[in-house]
């Protein structure tokens, strides 16, 4: 770290991702977003990190993947939207530690002031 590394961070302590019968098809704790604005081996560098527990309620990933998307925002105006398609949730009924990072412009660094997390609900399959 360099003395000009800029830092933003975001927690979410729980939240549940309901199927569209009503019941809870996955849960997610511990949702943190980091973003670090920093210089590499001399090159100006911007990541997102996201990191997360995710907890399969007899839901399972499809063979297919599971993902989510990160997007960020200046105010109301959407800046970037990161995506992943795949969680690691192997079998159900268990947490599973999941890290992703992305790369990101610059400029959505110095402008993003919040980041919304979407679970992609049409990828979860009941077991």
């Amino acid at each position: 770290m360099v003395d000009a590394t800029v830092v933003k961070k975001g927690r979410v302590h729980e939240f549940a991702q309901v199927l569209t019968d009503g019941k809870i098809g996955r849960r997610f704790q511990d949702l943190r977003v980091i973003a670090i604005n920093t210089v590499e081996a001399g090159v100006p560098s911007a990541k997102l990190f996201v990191q997360f527990e995710v907890f399969g309620d007899n839901t399972a990933a499809p063979a297919n993947g599971a993902g989510f998307e990160a997007v960020l925002y200046a105010g109301a105006q959407q800046l970037a939207s990161l995506s992943s398609s795949s969680l690691f949730l192997p079998y159900a009924d268990f947490w599973y530690p999941n890290r992703f990072v992305f790369e990101m412009p610059m400029a959505d660094f110095d402008r993003a002031d919040r980041c919304e997390f979407i679970a992609k609900s049409e990828e979860v399959c009941s077991l």
